[in-house]
């Protein structure tokens, strides 16, 4: 290597790097072919891809046959999102070019990014005539078609692999195997591929549970998540997934405990606040449950099936106040729903402030006028408070939907009969 260019290596390596881009600038009208191509592969290197397209560009020009500059220009324009350009000087690059296997690869990759599948597995099958053999190759299609998800064709790719390779690009090919047999809906296959495994990493191990839980081995679940969370006390998902597992198997205080263990490493996730307060309100500590909820809508005050569980909550302790705070709170925070409204209308009725009750029924009617529960409430509530002209167009919109209902039938035909009295 030329001393100048080494000298702009040392430069670069004590963190003078405008001096170092600077020194090789200045040399580059003197430079050989060779010298630039090797100065193009430094500012590549350092990530002045700039500098290096031009060096390349140059070079292409001077020499359109050589493919080993096309492929590196090619990689510097994938780097500068000008995936188009890059194709075009990778499609330039012939059968016959020892470079050919390369290019169709990078091809397949670039066709791959842009969601052309089809065009990408071409790609890869040409380069798969080239060179039958290459587990790299079989790992690229098993990738591909696992991406759109066809898992069978994927899996004899992923076989083929086996005898040459256990793992590629960091990915194991078991793993990958147990995950496209799982994806593909055979359950038990999967889980002996993952038994097979045997591994340590707390990703194969959540997959393995998840697929346990599938193939109907609650038990093996539960375990493979345990041991997520031996191996790494930051997996979150691992903490409701086990807790819910526990749930399912009966083992209530087993999943409390669970979730509050997941809430101390997690304190952002909505779930398992509210998981662990449906969990409490189970084991009867209506207390402690009302607590997790609370934390669950703090975090999202329009998570709807935590406000409704609260809701029902303070229904069974018959607290209509709590009701009518927790929604008013929730709706100055944002939270809409017509629910919330109708939930509000009953609260107040119960509470017998009856002209609020009628405000909030009149608000949810504008959504919920499909309802023919709520349209059967409404209507009997408008009768209490003498509101009989209102009442009955509300239950002959309910009789509309529910035509059998002779009760309501009669009573509207009895409210009708009063009216013209």
């Amino acid at each position: 290597m030329d001393t100048t260019i080494m000298e702009a290596v040392n430069l670069m390596e004590s963190k003078q790097s405008d001096k170092a881009i600077a020194l090789l600038e200045d040399y580059l009208p003197q430079a050989d072919d060779e010298e630039k191509f090797t100065i193009a592969e430094l500012f590549v290197q350092w990530g002045f891809l700039a500098e290096a397209t031009d060096i390349l560009l140059e070079l292409t020009q001077r020499f359109p046959n050589e493919s080993e500059i096309k492929i590196m220009l090619a990689d510097v324009y994938i780097e500068q999102d000008n995936d188009e350009e890059a194709i075009n000087l990778l499609n330039e690059v012939g059968e016959d070019d020892p470079d050919y296997l390369q290019a169709l690869m990078q091809l397949a990759d670039l066709y791959q990014a842009q969601g052309l599948f089809e065009v990408a597995e071409q790609k890869l099958l040409a380069a798969k005539q080239v060179e039958p053999n290459e587990p790299v190759i079989d790992f690229a299609l098993g990738e591909l078609l696992f991406s759109t998800g066809n898992y069978r064709q994927a899996i004899t790719y992923y076989e083929k692999i086996l005898p040459y390779a256990k793992e590629i690009a960091n990915v194991p090919i078991n793993d990958r195997m147990a995950e496209a047999y799982a994806a593909s809906g055979e359950y038990e296959t999967a889980l002996e591929t993952y038994q097979d495994i045997d591994s340590e990493d707390p990703d194969t191990l959540f997959k393995y549970g998840f697929t346990a839980l599938h193939a109907g081995r609650r038990d093996i679940a539960i375990q493979a998540w345990k041991h997520v969370i031996e191996q790494d006390m930051y997996y979150h998902t691992a903490y409701y997934q086990l807790a819910k597992a526990y749930e399912d198997e009966e083992m209530i205080e087993k999943a409390y405990e669970t979730a509050k263990q997941g809430i101390q490493v997690d304190e952002f996730n909505k779930e398992l606040y509210f998981f662990a307060g449906s969990m409490a309100h189970q084991m009867g500590n209506e207390e402690e449950s009302e607590h997790w909820v609370r934390e669950a809508i703090t975090l999202d005050p329009d998570y709807k099936e935590a406000i409704l569980f609260l809701i029902e909550l303070f229904k069974q302790q018959e607290n209509n106040e709590s009701i009518v705070e927790l929604i008013n709170e929730i709706t100055k925070m944002g939270a809409s729903d017509p629910l919330y409204e109708w939930e509000l209308a009953r609260a107040y009725s119960e509470t017998e402030l009856y002209e609020n009750a009628l405000k909030h029924y009149q608000q949810a009617y504008n959504t919920l006028n499909h309802d023919s529960d709520f349209l059967k409430e409404y209507g009997y509530f408008l009768t209490e408070e003498g509101r009989i002209d209102t009442a009955i167009k509300v239950f002959d919109l309910y009789l509309k939907q529910q035509p059998l209902d002779t009760e309501v039938d009669e009573y509207v035909q009895r409210l009708k009969e009063t009216k013209n009295l």
